[in-house]
């Protein structure tokens, strides 16, 4: 297990499968398909391919079985979300249900492509069906953050955890994190995410993700439900070593989950400027950069004769001046060679070179 660093904010790096996540490692972008596959093993694996296709590290899914995750009475009354859905909350969870025969067939599948293959997990089956399939990490739901006994049953596993923390207090978020603590577990992930969809953009509130990581002190990132790709990309500026962000072939398609999600030329722009972005970001060593070495010398001044000097003449304000390029004496000596003697007779706008033309 890997092993945390403490008071300070000097991070570990923590290993997602092959890749090695965290500060000084490239972001770790998760493509949530969700539901969007529509029931079909064919257009689950068209969706993978996409995914890998647009540069996600991981396709991820969501497992879980209708009767083992709602009550059956409990959503009979109106529920406001609900009055949006043509259908019953029941009768949409299991329309989107990804059955269980499925979950090795994707993962070998996303295994030939190179991307890695996850789900978020809703009951202890689908978590051994995880280990079966050697999933590289875990994924809660933001809304399992309080069942604590689920969290347990994870944090044994000893993967790693992207903990999302959607609608929910510190309070709550140090319980979770005590909990999976208490396991032997301290490789954690903390995700801020606004459990509404699509989330407004005023509520994003990407600060709460700096706000987590320094109050927790672990790595951080952003489960994104927001339209565009504007919260990833300030989420990465401000820290972000994870980015999850929905993904289908088309918005435009029926379905929960389409609507909120990006399609494979919005996610790959995305992917893109997150990297452009870690480029520029840097490493941080403030530095004479390579693409400066000659500007350096075009902008900046040394010390040039502007009339002609006899030898044993002194330097003052009328024969000398600063002027660009730098490519004598630099300017920050300029009054230590005033006063000092010509050591040979010199030319107008000759650039003085030390221990050459004056002593």
């Amino acid at each position: 297990m890997n092993i945390r660093y403490g008071k300070s904010l000097k991070l570990s790096s923590l290993r997602i499968g092959n890749k090695l996540v965290g500060e000084k490692h490239p972001c770790y972008i998760i493509a949530e398909i969700g539901s969007n596959f529509d029931g079909s093993l064919i257009k689950a694996k068209k969706l993978i391919k996409l995914a890998k296709q647009a540069g996600a590290d991981c396709a991820k899914f969501q497992s879980f079985l209708t009767k083992e995750l709602l009550s059956p009475t409990g959503f009979k009354d109106k529920i406001t979300f609900q009055a949006k859905w043509k259908k019953s909350v029941w009768n949409i969870y299991e329309d989107a249900e990804l059955p269980r025969k499925w979950h090795k067939d994707l993962s070998r599948y996303a295994d030939t492509l190179g991307i890695h293959f996850m789900f978020t997990p809703y009951d202890y089956a689908a978590v051994d069906i995880l280990e079966e399939n050697k999933t590289p990490a875990y994924k809660i739901g933001s809304g399992d953050i309080t069942y604590l006994d689920f969290l347990k049953y994870i944090a044994r596993k000893r993967k790693t955890i992207l903990l999302p923390t959607g609608a929910s207090t510190i309070t709550e978020i140090r319980k979770a994190i005590n909990i999976i603590k208490k396991e032997g577990n301290n490789n954690i992930i903390l995700l801020q995410s606004v459990t509404q969809y699509p989330t407004p953009i005023d509520e994003a509130n990407i600060n709460a993700m700096v706000t987590l990581k320094k109050k927790f002190h672990y790595d951080v990132g952003y489960s994104d439900h927001s339209p565009g790709i504007l919260i990833p990309i300030a989420s990465v500026a401000l820290g972000a070593c994870v980015i999850e962000k929905h993904f289908t072939d088309n918005p435009k398609n029926l379905g929960p989950d389409h609507p909120h999600s990006l399609d494979p030329t919005n996610f790959s722009d995305m992917v893109k400027k997150i990297r452009d972005l870690e480029k520029a970001l840097g490493d941080g060593i403030k530095k004479v950069e390579k693409s400066e070495k000659h500007t350096r010398i075009i902008q900046r001044r040394s010390v040039y004769t502007i009339k002609k000097i006899k030898k044993g003449e002194r330097f003052d304000h009328n024969n000398i001046k600063c002027l660009r390029p730098a490519i004598g004496v630099s300017a920050s000596k300029f009054n230590l060679i005033l006063k000092k003697r010509a050591k040979k007779d010199l030319v107008p706008y000759l650039p003085l070179k030390e221990n050459r033309d004056y002593n």
